[in-house]
């Protein structure tokens, strides 16, 4: 028997604004991209790393931001993961004919890293990643679960990040975005035994 096939839903991009006192982002995404990113965040480090989400989960990103980097890349770093997450939850829909769950493993010379995605509804983030030195370039490191925890919180997932191994802070992180995107890739893909419906017992993600 020759599996059905599911045309991916034309709808399943998003974009968001997202204006405050300290920032003033837009996120574009197309869940059923080819993994294009066009991304000016201020924060080089930043966008080296969506990009990596961006090429790995097969996904199209463009990011716009303007921070108050005069203070420090906080604010603009937390609010790319709140409007990235709105964007996401927002192009999911429905949520019908989703795998749901996504999972991977990503390794970089010494680095290895596990990131396990549920598509829940539910916000859930734990992040355990031992970096090795504060900073990589000008990007301090714990701005990495602030993008993460924006993410989660606004696109109601549930998230597990661990860096199994690692010596080379960036190949940490590195490891970590493109993990993420891989198994963002896998959840948000479309299941053709599962079409047109919701991936839970409750009836509703």
């Amino acid at each position: 028997m020759v599996p059905r096939q599911i045309t991916p839903n034309p709808m399943r991009t998003a974009e968001v604004s997202r204006n405050t006192a300290e920032t003033q982002i837009r996120v574009a995404i197309n869940l059923d991209g080819t993994g294009q990113a066009k991304l000016a965040t201020g924060v080089p480090f930043l966008d080296h790393m969506l990009d990596q989400i961006a090429r790995h989960g097969l996904v199209d990103l463009d990011v716009e931001a303007k921070g108050d980097l005069h203070i420090d890349a906080h604010h603009t770093v937390e609010d790319i993961g709140i409007t990235l997450g709105q964007a996401l939850i927002k192009a999911l829909g429905d949520k019908k004919g989703l795998r749901r769950y996504g999972h991977a493993y990503v390794p970089l010379d010494e680095a290895l890293s596990r990131v396990v995605i549920d598509l829940s509804g539910r916000p859930g983030l734990e992040f355990h990643v031992p970096f090795t030195r504060a900073m990589i370039g000008q990007f301090d490191v714990d701005l990495t679960h602030e993008f993460f925890q924006g993410l989660v919180n606004h696109g109601l997932v549930t998230l597990h990040i661990d860096n199994l191994r690692g010596e080379n802070a960036h190949h940490q992180c590195e490891t970590v975005f493109k993990a993420f995107g891989r198994a963002l890739r896998m959840a948000v893909e479309l299941d053709a035994r599962a079409a047109g419906q919701i991936p839970s017992t409750k009836g509703s993600l």
